[in-house]
């Protein structure tokens, strides 16, 4: 029996597409593959610990006597989302999928957010963590508006300057916002607070 496991997730890096990978329009995907044949690998610490054993990969030797232990594992989860991917690993099985938002999050959620706050919403879309700051942030400075955003994951994520917006206030809207999505109707997977400076 091990006294401690040590568990490297490198998310996203997919080898090779699900069999499910047409339900979320992932056909096709195969990131390791697609590097190694791009732009090649040299991944000597990863061949060793026995990358090579799942398939064959350009440039990606398969040691036979490898160090770690490897497997190919298939999600039996509904959802792709990070969170979902990682309590799976840890042994919970999740089957009513966190929702996402690839138009924004619903009026009546901004407006309860809005209220509670006192704070006007900006943004309200799919956004990269930088760009939306690139983009909205001397907004939110000259007026105090909460910068809100998500992704292609279950999260709902504000921005806030922290001259504008300490951390306090910013953790509490967030603690607020976690409180009234975490079920049915929203289901939102996270709530994180994005606090900039400069």
């Amino acid at each position: 029996m091990f006294k401690r496991v040590h568990l490297i997730v490198m998310d996203s890096v997919g080898i090779g597409e699900a069999p499910d990978a047409e339900k979320f329009g992932d056909v096709g995907s195969d990131t390791l593959g697609h590097i190694a044949k791009e732009a090649g690998l040299t991944i000597p610490h990863l061949e060793q610990l026995g990358l090579g054993t799942i398939r064959p990969l350009d440039g990606v030797k398969n040691v036979a006597d490898h160090d770690g232990y490897v497997t190919k594992l298939e999600e039996i989860s509904v959802g792709k989302d990070t969170m979902t991917g990682h309590w799976e690993i840890m042994g919970l099985n999740i089957q009513k999928p966190f929702r996402v938002f690839p138009d924004g999050f619903p009026q009546e959620l901004l407006q309860q957010i809005e209220e509670f706050s006192g704070r006007k919403i900006v943004c309200n879309k799919p956004y990269s963590g930088t760009a939306v700051i690139d983009d909205y942030g001397e907004h939110q400075m000259k007026t105090g508006d909460l910068i809100v955003y998500t992704s292609a994951d279950p999260v709902l994520q504000i921005a806030a300057h922290e001259e504008i917006i300490p951390l306090e206030e910013l953790y509490r809207i967030c603690q607020y916002v976690r409180d009234i999505t975490k079920d049915e109707p929203y289901m939102i997977g996270r709530i994180i607070a994005r606090p900039y400076v400069g």
